[in-house]
């Protein structure tokens, strides 16, 4: 017989809260399930009423004479449809998993979830994941942890100094505004190997579609989890979920991984190439130029009007926002020191005191200096490289899910180095005969940022 995984069960009132550790070798992460127990069931009533037509009561009734496991062993596994699946939703809590691991989570267009912010989660304490587990890359990071600590407590101090606390201002919103505007610049110095937490809702057909491509990714961190998440999910679910592999598709997978995975650099500048239907953009003129801010365009346009394809820098610590746009077609960038670190974050700590800009270049030499001889892959470099540096993405994007990401990406809430990629696609649209709203206000310091925030009410 099978060992099972072995839970620690919570509890949030009547619904298990379940966490297996999925610690091994390098790698102390931990994930959490909360759930009720009976999506499948409810998945199956659902499903019930296309080949029955009786009633929902009867049906209920039918249901109950049942306990849960007779009853998906009548229905469910003669069905043997996945749709049954997306009918049933269940909700995961990763922790301890490194920000490359999270952006492996959160690279399917059916995510749906949230990771916790560096904009405004002070990151000094997270666990940092070497894979590596040497002397030499554990003191890599902790170094940056160090350097990371030290700059945000000065670039705080400077922030106070050149923005005082003015009459009036509530001094908490004031204080929460200043952090967050710190970690806006000093998330840069963190290393892409510091852990996190991921939420993810979804379907029981799409973790069970997700699998597949988790077990064979490039980092041996994913590979670990997807191997702990389905003993988790034959576990709660064993009606719908199994071990079964098809030799050919493994291997087809596993090409993939070895070749496809990460983007490869094509281009070290913003490259937009113009695969529209500018035909058809003129018919709709009215429809695309009457559209008022904070609306959507309808969804059908997304077919009719064609796409553009995007190839842009950013760095890593951006890309993060910009990933979570399930619109977009999106592929994974390789994060790496050759293109540089963003210039934002050291020009930000230059207009603060030119001796931070001047301490944290002589830093990131001796990081790269130091990833250098690590003698790793290229893939587990990423765990050691600063968030600040540049990845060369790429994106494509209908008109629809384009303008909607320029008008929400460019807001002055967004971060400073995301939104000029914003800003200058929408600009293109505009150029295209597209009404876009960009946001161009400049880029400050505001108080109104000490309000995004979740806290208990006074």
């Amino acid at each position: 017989m099978e060992n099972k995984p072995d839970f620690r069960i919570l509890r949030i009132k009547n619904v298990d809260v379940r966490t297996i550790p999925t610690t091994e070798g390098n790698f102390p992460s931990k994930i959490y399930s909360i759930d009720t127990g009976l999506a499948e069931a409810i998945a199956m009533f659902q499903a019930l009423v296309s080949r029955n037509n009786k009633g929902v009561e009867v049906l209920l009734d039918d249901v109950n004479k049942k306990n849960p496991e007779a009853f998906m062993e009548t229905y469910y596994l003669g069905y043997g449809h996945k749709s049954i699946g997306d009918l049933a939703d269940m909700t995961l809590f990763f922790e301890y998993i490194s920000m490359l691991a999270a952006k492996a989570i959160q690279d399917y267009e059916l995510y749906r979830g949230q990771e916790s912010s560096t904009r405004y989660i002070d990151f000094s304490k997270q666990p940092i994941l070497n894979p590596l587990g040497t002397i030499e890359g554990s003191e890599l990071q902790e170094m940056q942890r160090r350097f990371y600590l030290y700059v945000t407590g000065k670039v705080i101090e400077h922030l106070k100094r050149k923005y005082p606390l003015k009459d009036k201002e509530n001094e908490k919103m004031y204080n929460r505004a200043i952090n967050a505007r710190a970690f806006d610049i000093t998330r840069s110095f963190l290393p892409a190997g510091t852990s996190t937490i991921v939420a993810w809702t979804g379907s029981l057909r799409g973790f069970n579609d997700r699998l597949l491509w988790l077990r064979h990714h490039p980092l041996e961190e994913v590979k670990l989890l997807s191997y702990k998440l389905e003993d988790l999910l034959i576990s709660l679910y064993p009606n719908s979920f199994n071990r079964k592999r098809y030799e050919d598709t493994e291997n087809y997978q596993d090409k993939i991984s070895e070749g496809y995975y990460y983007h490869n650099p094509e281009s070290e500048r913003l490259l937009i190439i113009d695969g529209l239907n500018h035909e058809t953009i003129k018919r709709y003129s009215w429809l695309l130029n009457s559209r008022p801010e904070k609306t959507e365009l309808p969804e059908w346009l997304k077919s009719e009007l064609g796409i553009i394809e995007v190839e842009y820098l950013l760095d890593f610590g951006s890309f993060r926002d910009l990933q979570r746009h399930r619109s977009l077609h999106q592929r994974m960038p390789l994060l790496t020191t050759e293109i540089g670190f963003e210039e934002w974050y050291l020009k930000q700590l230059g207009e603060l005191n030119p001796e931070l800009r001047t301490e944290a270049e002589t830093h990131l030499e001796d990081v790269v200096n130091r990833i250098n001889n690590l003698n790793a892959e290229k893939t587990v470099e990423q765990y050691y490289i600063p968030m600040g540096y540049m990845v060369s993405g790429k994106f494509s994007a209908t008109v629809p899910s384009a303008v909607y990401v320029a008008e929400l990406r460019s807001g002055r809430r967004v971060h400073p180095t995301l939104r000029p990629l914003a800003q200058e696609i929408g600009n293109y649209l505009r150029e295209k005969g597209i009404r876009v709203h960009v946001d161009e206000s400049p880029d400050q310091f505001y108080l109104e940022r000490g309000k995004d925030t979740i806290e208990k009410r006074e």
